[in-house]
């Protein structure tokens, strides 16, 4: 490097004290009086008044007033400005706006002011601000994708010859489901179009049979048996009931649980193949207890013990081996009754899992929670298989249809979806009630139709397929909570705010 290319040097200003002893000696030799000087220099040191030093020097500091700095800032502002390079795409430059916190326009602003101004931002925080901001939107993105994914965890011996099992269970079920749809399809058009007409003609005709008070508190849940001539309520009251079906007279009253009781249900062997001290209900609560009950005693025969938060639902699996349980930890359960323990602790939702439901075959279970998601899980590999996505608001209620490839879910954004799970979509959206609905029901012989309940304080029967109301079983002073059909398909029964249940049939 040259020395023309060096900067200059800039000046500063010294102030100099103490001695002038060098200039006054220059002085003195000047005028050839040196010793006559050194003399006097010499008197004027021992008298005092000449001070001798080194000759030190003190730098002064600039000082720069704070406007001329604010000054100096503006400039370096603007020069870094002029070296930004900002898009001129003004869909590109709102969005930069928006990373940064900025509002996108305003009043009276054009494109190009509005570009001018987040060059103006940029060379105030730095260009580097607006990569960084794009880079944690794309880490939070990121970071939530993860949080939707669905993990699982290594499971015990148990568990794995429990899917082994299932998988053993399952499969000559769904020989036999798909020889039967083979053998219908093989029936007349004619013939399935008048009985559609016949079964839509009786639905039209269903009536209010009967009614009953059934307990101080609202019913929340109702279940007929296996073999139709029992119904099961549950009461907030924490009893649970055994009524007689169709005259309705009290069997049995079940205590136990000392809270709001969600759901009690029977057995599928319950009544038919299953002895009177055997295990053929199960119901939960609010606090977290599950109990298990037979038809000899109104005491329950077991407790299922684990859950911390409110159990919604309990569910049997077809096989009757099996229970799942739902609750609002955000994870489902399923316990298995002959070696008495838990085999799956389930997570997968990011809210609490209100309602389950097995498939027919046995093969997957359905869960729908209340962030508005619905999964369907194949319990022989554990994995998730179907995740149902288009619920506005919690889903409060699942259901298989018989055919085995129809589910059914309600929601409280007041609908009910019907999902194909062959293709994974959903089939159709019945904008079933002016409320939320807290129960879905397809009929358990054949899934011609399907009957939904909700804080309307209605409940609808609907065509399947077409979808269409065909009945509308008004008659409740209160919110449905609950419904139900009869395994022969003949029964409706329907459990209300109003502390009542109806059992509902066609003339």
């Amino acid at each position: 490097m040259s020395d023309e290319d060096e900067a200059p040097v800039a000046k500063k200003s010294r102030v100099f004290y103490g001695s002038l002893e060098d200039k006054e000696r220059e002085r003195l030799s000047g005028d050839g009086a040196l010793s006559t000087g050194s003399d006097a220099v010499k008197a004027g040191i021992e008298a005092g008044n000449i001070n001798i030093s080194s000759g030190e020097t003190m730098e002064m500091e600039e000082r720069v007033s704070e406007r001329q700095q604010e000054a100096l800032a503006e400039f370096e502002r603007r020069r870094r400005a002029r070296q930004i390079t900002v898009s001129t795409d003004d869909a590109e430059v709102k969005a930069g706006l928006r990373a940064l916190g900025e509002p996108i326009t305003l009043f009276g602003e054009g494109p190009a002011d509005r570009r001018e101004r987040l060059r103006s931002i940029l060379s105030v925080v730095g260009p580097d601000a607006l990569k960084k901001s794009r880079k944690d939107e794309e880490r939070a993105k990121r970071s939530q994708e993860e949080c939707q994914q669905t993990w699982y965890h290594e499971g015990s011996a148990y568990l794995k010859d429990s899917r082994l099992w299932l998988a053993k269970y399952s499969l000559p079920r769904a020989m036999r489901r798909l020889e039967a749809a083979r053998s219908q399809r093989d029936v007349a058009e004619a013939t399935r179009a008048m009985r559609q007409q016949e079964l839509h003609k009786s639905l039209r005709n269903l009536n209010n049979f009967c009614s009953q008070i059934g307990d101080d508190r609202p019913i929340s849940f109702c279940h007929f048996s296996p073999d139709s001539k029992m119904l099961a309520t549950a009461s907030w009251s924490g009893l649970c009931k055994l009524w007689s079906v169709p005259d309705c007279n009290l069997i049995r009253c079940l205590r136990g649980h000392n809270t709001n009781v969600g759901a009690v249900v029977f057995r599928p062997q319950a009544g038919v193949s299953l002895d009177q001290s055997d295990v053929s209900l199960a119901s939960c609560a609010a606090d977290g207890s599950v109990k298990l009950w037979n038809l000899d005693s109104d005491e329950p025969v077991a407790d299922i013990e684990g859950h911390s938060e409110r159990v919604s639902r309990v569910a049997w699996h077809p096989s009757g081996r099996f229970l799942g349980t739902t609750c609002y930890d955000n994870s489902w359960r399923l316990w298995d009754l002959e070696v008495q323990e838990e085999i799956l602790h389930q997570e997968g939702h990011s809210k609490g899992v209100h309602d389950l439901h097995f498939h027919p075959d046995g093969s997957l279970a359905a869960t729908g929670g209340l962030d508005a998601f619905g999964r369907v899980w194949d319990l022989r590999t554990g994995r998730c298989v179907v995740f149902l996505e288009g619920h506005l608001k919690e889903i409060y209620s699942v259901h298989f249809s018989p055919n085995g490839y129809h589910l059914a879910t309600g929601s409280g954004d007041n609908t009910c979806k019907v999902w194909e799970l062959r293709n994974r979509k959903c089939l159709y959206t019945v904008p079933a009630h002016q409320n939320l609905l807290s129960a879905v029901r397809f009929q358990p012989t054949d899934g011609h139709f399907l009957l939904t309940g909700a804080y309307d304080n209605t409940a609808k029967v609907w065509s399947h397929p077409g979808w269409m109301p065909l009945k509308t079983l008004a008659g409740h002073e209160g919110k449905v909570m609950g419904v139900d059909v009869s395994p022969d398909g003949k029964l409706i029964a329907t459990s209300s705010y109003d502390r009542t249940f109806k059992l509902w049939l066609s003339e």
